[in-house]
């Protein structure tokens, strides 16, 4: 999933759970939740691989989604600081992909294998881009009711 969707997740979630700590769990894990969903990516493949020559396209594509994502959570929220909290623990697991690729330890490289293999496991299947995008729509939608 794109950033803004996640962020979006995790904003929804601090808007309706009043306990912050279960909050942020909640958002956390939701990343998860929301990567089992066969959805297409834009490509990032330049800071996964370390490759920051060529870099450039792909950190322009995240500061976007990431601004994008702030920003309508920020015309839809009260601009309380826990859901700004949950949207940055909602996209957390990115980061640590992206963070493996820079300073790779064994507890980053277990996190990436997970999160690549076994929660992202229907990434090669034969599912058509009409499907990937529209759960991804779905997706926004219905946190965007939720929120």
């Amino acid at each position: 999933m794109i950033l803004i969707t996640h962020m979006l997740m995790g904003a929804a979630i601090a808007s309706k759970i009043t306990n912050p700590i279960l909050a942020v769990i909640l958002a956390f894990f939701s990343h998860y939740l929301l990567d089992l969903i066969p959805h297409n990516e834009y490509p990032v493949e330049n800071l996964k691989n370390g490759e920051w020559n060529n870099a450039l396209p792909d950190f322009l594509r995240v500061i976007l989604d990431f601004c994008l994502g702030i920003l309508l959570i920020s015309m839809l929220s009260g601009g309380e600081l826990i859901i700004y909290i949950c949207a940055f623990f909602a996209i957390l697991p990115d980061g640590l992909t992206i963070l493996n690729s820079i300073f790779s330890n064994e507890i980053l490289e277990i996190h990436n294998n997970f999160h690549r293999e076994k929660i992202h496991f229907l990434k090669n299947k034969k599912i058509l881009s009409f499907w990937r995008i529209l759960n991804q729509i779905l997706a926004i939608v219905i946190t965007l009711i939720v929120f």
